[in-house]
């Protein structure tokens, strides 16, 4: 967006400007029904919008031209790990050439740069309206190229090259990179007919349109009389910031600011592949899961207090920002959750003043850096726990700045400077940690979390999720988070247990819990529901296409229809959305085992095998499709081809006992009985926990009379199973044989 900071142009003007509908230099603008030209916001707001121009919001994606490219184009090279590009510039225009979905190089022209600093990548138009996101950026700190992926290259036609469904705009950049973005998706054409208010974030994006609030001024400014009050313009809130600040799905399209953000989106809870057990940040995440677990959040603190909403910059420097509330006299708002305390001394830090370590941010709010160049805060607001560190691995401040000290040696420190209380401080770690190893001693403490109203939602409904995993527990709770984590968790319980647990969830009043409940009770028909339950199951599954049309370019939101719709034995419209989802992604290999395994519960076994063999031949190193692939092959009676899968998916996935064990029940089907038992190991039997496998390995091994190594197997499943008189026998049988020498 390019606002002008001294220019101020006429309402006239530039309401006229608007009804042209169209703006020239960038094609994906229109003025959508409701809204102004962005222009026309600095006719009047010409302090905010001068702020607001210098905001690296302002600067999130922008037409590619002499002011917002900040990249060397200028003849330069990047090679690493099998990728290269060249970068170049041609009249007045930049290129990259590079490896495209043909896997051929060729010369792509840059359209817009998305982001500012401290990283700026670059959108390519592909054709079909589709924006791609070259996965090579510009560090515009070291002033580097360098690559945002890790390991190896993808391929190309896969999910993660830079021309494939991850590194899509229209797909997964679009909601927050633009003002009133919109894909506009064409599933016939598989196309796109994307457009936006303005190419990057503006007024309107967190005011909402101002179509009404301009002719409101028009009409005022015009000093014509007129009874018609100033219609306003959407209430800037934490869930406008939350929109875009938070690790979510979307769950229905067009959300304007100061709409409710449970009810257009679904959070991430705290999982464990996205957060440490102590509830810090791991994957990206953005903000919003963090700070709702903090204390701060809990007393009303929003994102207004620390942040300047134009500028999108902090409001003090250093620890000025925290003393605002946290200074020896308490603020009157915060009365009720004192904040107060001498805080900003070395008596608090043990730090000399002035240094990185007596910075409040520096130990609260630890960074951590993603996109590789990239930190960013933590917001839960942490004490540094390096006790916790020691257990867990979780960051903590202390070693992250004193690099080569131990957790230890911070504990010692701490120890020292605090006493030990500091170590007995409440903490979901532990909890969390044990649920994470299926550790059932962790239920108690979860369920306490879920009893105590004091704890935050998401940590409470993150709790329950976990507890319904281990124990088949459920809740309902005013909190909505709580009710999200129910909904959610219930998924692991059987499915005729399910209906009883969150059916009431299919009428709740918040959108994600409705949606989290129908994707859940698929597997119930709403016919088996009466009355009131068979409403709430329809208006639902409602929702659950909104969801589905809202993220129409996704294959994996059609991959979920696809196993509802199957689930409620609609066989042929699952079968379209499966097909569907492959379409849009080729390489997503969870379509195309679900459509597989549609094609067998339908009874069609030749077809099951031919989608298996298109699923394998798209993703050859995916064990889970050489298995499925083999068991097809079984029913067909295919014997050899079937054993050459099932063995692919065993070297592709050793520690996989299921894929061992039919691999071997395989091969002793067809006279390859010694095979069958090579595929088991003696001398791992003891650290074995599958009681199936071991019971593979005993039956076998009898049969070809290799008592000694047999009994390895007998003796780890009898540890396994204590107290079973068979077990118990079968061993002291195999010793007397292996005692004379049989």
């Amino acid at each position: 967006m390019a606002l002008a900071l001294c220019c101020v142009l006429t309402l006239f003007g530039t309401a006229a400007a608007a009804e042209e509908r169209k703006a020239p230099g960038d094609p994906l603008i229109a003025i959508h029904d409701g809204f102004a030209d962005e222009k026309t916001c600095s006719s009047c707001h010409a302090e905010q919008a001068a702020a607001f121009a210098a905001s690296h919001h302002a600067r999130a994606m922008a037409v590619a031209d002499e002011q917002s490219v900040r990249a060397d184009f200028n003849g330069t090279r990047f090679e690493d790990v099998g990728i290269a590009a060249d970068f170049f510039r041609r009249d007045d225009r930049f290129f990259v050439r590079t490896e495209g979905p043909d896997g051929r190089q060729s010369d792509y022209e840059v359209k817009y740069t998305f982001a500012y600093e401290p990283l700026q990548q670059y959108l390519i138009d592909l054709g079909g309206g589709r924006l791609q996101a070259l996965d090579i950026a510009w560090d515009t700190r070291k002033q580097t190229w360098f690559w945002l992926g890790e390991g190896s290259a993808a391929k190309p036609g896969s999910t993660f090259h830079w021309t494939g469904p991850f590194y899509r705009w229209n797909r997964t950049c679009i909601d927050c990179h633009s003002t009133d973005p919109r894909a506009n998706f064409q599933p016939q054409a598989n196309e796109y007919k994307s457009s936006y208010v303005a190419t990057g974030i503006g007024c309107q994006s967190c005011h909402g349109g101002g179509a009404k609030h301009v002719e409101w001024a028009k009409t005022k400014a015009g000093g014509v009389s007129a009874d018609m009050a100033d219609p306003s313009l959407a209430k800037v809130d934490v869930n406008t910031c939350f929109a875009c600040h938070a690790r979510r799905t979307r769950l229905v399209d067009g959300y304007r600011p100061g709409g409710a953000f449970l009810d257009h989106f679904s959070p991430a809870l705290l999982r464990s592949d996205l957060y440490f057990p102590d509830g810090q940040i791991l994957d990206e995440v953005f903000e919003y899961g963090s700070f709702q677990q903090s204390k701060m959040a809990k007393a009303g603190v929003t994102c207004f207090d620390c942040h300047r909403a134009h500028e999108g910059t902090v409001k003090a420097a250093g620890n000025a920002l925290c003393t605002q509330c946290h200074a020896e006299t308490a603020p009157e708002r915060f009365a009720s959750n004192d904040p107060s305390g001498a805080f900003d001394t070395p008596a608090h830090t043990h730090h000399p003043e002035g240094s990185a370590g007596a910075l409040c941010a520096n130990c609260h709010m630890p960074e951590r850096t993603y996109m590789k160049v990239d930190p960013r805060r933590d917001h839960s607001f942490v004490i540094p726990r390096p006790d916790l560190s020691a257990i867990y691995g979780t960051p903590n401040a202390c070693i992250a700045c004193h690099v080569g000290k131990t957790n230890a040696w911070a504990s010692e420190s701490m120890d020292e400077w605090y006493g030990k209380g500091w170590r007995e401080r409440p903490t979901i770690a532990h909890a969390f940690a044990a649920a994470a190893r299926d550790d059932a001693a962790a239920i108690e403490k979860l369920r306490g979390f879920l009893a105590d109203r004091q704890q935050p939602g998401i940590v409470r409904g993150s709790a329950i999720g976990e507890m319904t995993r281990l124990d088949g527990a459920a809740a309902a709770d005013p909190d909505p988070l709580v009710r999200l984590g129910a909904a959610e968790a219930a998924a692991n319980l059987p499915p005729e247990l399910r209906p009883d647990v969150i059916g009431g969830l299919l009428g709740d009043e918040t959108r994600a819990v409705r949606v989290a409940a129908i994707r859940v009770l698929g597997a119930t028909p709403s016919l088996e529901l009466l009355g009131d339950r068979r409403r709430a199951f329809e208006a639902a599954a409602g929702d659950l296409r909104g969801f589905v049309q809202a993220n129409a370019d996704s294959a994996e939101a059609q991959g979920t229809y696809g196993s509802f719709l199957f689930e409620q034995r609609r066989t042929d419209e699952a079968e379209k959305a499966f097909r569907q989802a492959i379409t849009l992604d080729p390489t997503f290999s969870g379509a195309r085992i679900n459509l597989a395994e549609l094609y067998r519960a339908s009874g069609d076994n030749e077809k099951s095998e031919q989608a298996y063999a298109e699923a394998v031949a798209a993703n050859p190193d995916l064990a889970d499709l050489r298995y499925g692939h083999g068991l097809s092959l079984v029913r067909q009676k295919a014997m050899q081809e079937a054993i050459e899968e099932l063995g692919a998916a065993v070297r592709l996935e050793p520690a996989n006992t299921r894929y061992r064990m039919t691999a071997a029940i395989a091969l002793d089907a067809v006279g390859r009985t010694e095979d069958a038992f090579g595929l088991f190991d003696p001398a791992d039997s003891g650290g074995t926990t599958d009681a199936d496998l071991l019971g593979t390995a005993i039956q076998i091994g009898l049969k070809l009379g290799r008592y000694a190594e047999t009994l390895a197997f007998a003796e780890a499943l009898a540890q396994l199973r204590p107290h079973d008189p068979r077990t118990a026998e079968l061993v002291r049988q195999l010793q007397d044989a292996v005692r004379q020498g049989r």
